[in-house]
Order: C-alpha cells, then structure tokens, then sequence
C-alpha cells in the first residue's frame, strides 16, 4: 500500500499534516479518520484502522488536528469548534485531490467532531463513531482539579497521557456550548456506532444516547473486550472488516 504525506491549510492559513493511505490497486472510495483528543495521526487505533481500511479499497486521510503532531498552530488555542473546521478543511482537500469523501470516521473526541462535522460535508453519506462521548462536556473530568486553575487563569498546563497540554478557558467555554444531541438527531447520514463496554474511559452508556438520538438507518456493534484506544492490533483490525462491510453501500467515489 502507498502512505503518502498530506499537507493542507487549516481555517487560518496554519499547515496541517496528515498521511494519505491509499489502496494498492483502485481506490473504490475516499473517508477522513478524526483522532481522540490529544492523540494525534499516528496513534494506534488511527494508523492500524487507516491502513486495514485501505487494504480493502477505502483511501483513508488521517491528520493532526491544529497544534498536535506536525501540524501548526497553538494547542493552547484550539477548541472543540476549531477542531470541526480542520476536519471541513481534510474534507476538502480530498474533494480537491483524488476525491470527495463519502465516510468519516472519529475515534473518542473525534467521534463527537465527525458528527457535528457531517453536515458542513454535502460528500458523507456515512458516519462512524468509535468509543465517542455523547456530549462534548464529557472530556472536562479527564481535567480534573485543572478545571478550577484553567478557569482562574484562562489557561493552564494539564498533563493527559503522560504528556503536558496547554489548555485554555476558551476550550471548556466551547466544549460547554455544543449542541450535540441537534446534531445527532439531524445528522441525515447513516450512521455505526462502535463502542466497547470495557471501556473505562467513555462508558458504554455514551453510545446507548448517542444510538437512540440517532435516526434510521443506524447500527451498533459491541467492540467487546476491546480497550479505549484500541490498542490490540485484532481489535483494531475488526474495526476496520466490520466497519468496511458496513459502508459498502455508501462508499461512492
């Protein structure tokens, strides 16, 4: 398979880097994969799904969002709604280069960002969530007591994962401000939810909101066993077969 670099503009003009996987023979459609939050192109779940999708024809766009990764900007100034806009922006330079996408794809936050995202894509035919939150206000307790310093001093240092984030009270104003159940219950896409129920850090209970606010047609498949951020190479594989056998029908290039 050909993995080639992709860079684009953002919304503002910044650079944003992300890896084009492409089939090893006819690209039979194009999708844009949206990572968790604070991860980036290259975590497990958005490498190994990417490259199992394209295995099977599906040309996958996998980027930093602003200010992770290669990309430029400052992740200190980022929110939730500029994350929308970068995925408007990959979405757009397929359009641009081998082709409109018909599926997108988000992982954990990123799967709150392909929702609220869709409608400003005319392409998508299809949506896919993977371990999402149902509501954006989900990620302010990976914060924990850094919310109350963020608040006082608009912006703070917060480690997640092991690694130092600078995240400001224009984020947690955003965040607060989404209206993601109207885009839920608006998507007019078809729509997969993928969740675990071992899953510690977005519950099961998330994909039962965002399944019943969802319209027809819609599906829902039990990652059962499968950790958060899919690190079993299988897991992350299945997500992919599955995945792939679903949006058949909707993958139009």
């Amino acid at each position: 398979m050909d993995n080639r670099k992709a860079v684009f503009a953002g919304l503002d003009g910044q650079p944003l880097a992300g890896r084009l996987e492409l089939p090893p023979g006819e690209v039979k459609a194009t999708a844009v994969f949206a990572h968790c939050f604070t991860c980036g192109k290259d975590s497990v779940a958005a490498s190994r799904t990417a490259r199992s999708l394209a295995a099977r024809g599906v040309a996958v766009l996998r980027f930093d969002f602003t200010g992770l990764g290669q990309s430029g900007g400052d992740f200190a100034n980022t929110t939730f709604t500029s994350n929308v806009d970068d995925l408007v922006c990959a979405a757009n330079h397929l359009r641009d280069t081998i082709g409109a996408p018909s599926v997108l794809i988000g992982h954990s936050l990123g799967g709150a960002a392909v929702l609220a995202a869709a409608h400003r894509i005319p392409s998508v035919k299809a949506v896919v969530t993977i371990a999402a939150p149902a509501d954006t206000k989900h990620v302010e307790h990976l914060l924990g007591s850094s919310k109350e310093q963020i608040e006082a001093l608009g912006v703070a240092e917060v480690r997640l994962a092991g690694r130092p984030f600078r995240i400001s009270s224009d984020f947690l104003l955003d965040i607060n401000q989404q209206n993601q159940t109207a885009c839920i219950s608006g998507l007019n896409r078809a729509l997969l939810v993928m969740h675990s129920p071992q899953d510690d850090t977005v519950g099961i209970d998330n994909a039962r909101i965002i399944f019943d606010l969802a319209r027809h047609p819609k599906s829902f498949v039990s990652l059962d066993g499968a950790d958060h951020l899919l690190t079993n190479r299988a897991d992350a594989d299945y997500v992919a077969e599955v995945l792939t056998a679903w949006a058949s029908r909707y993958l139009v290039t």
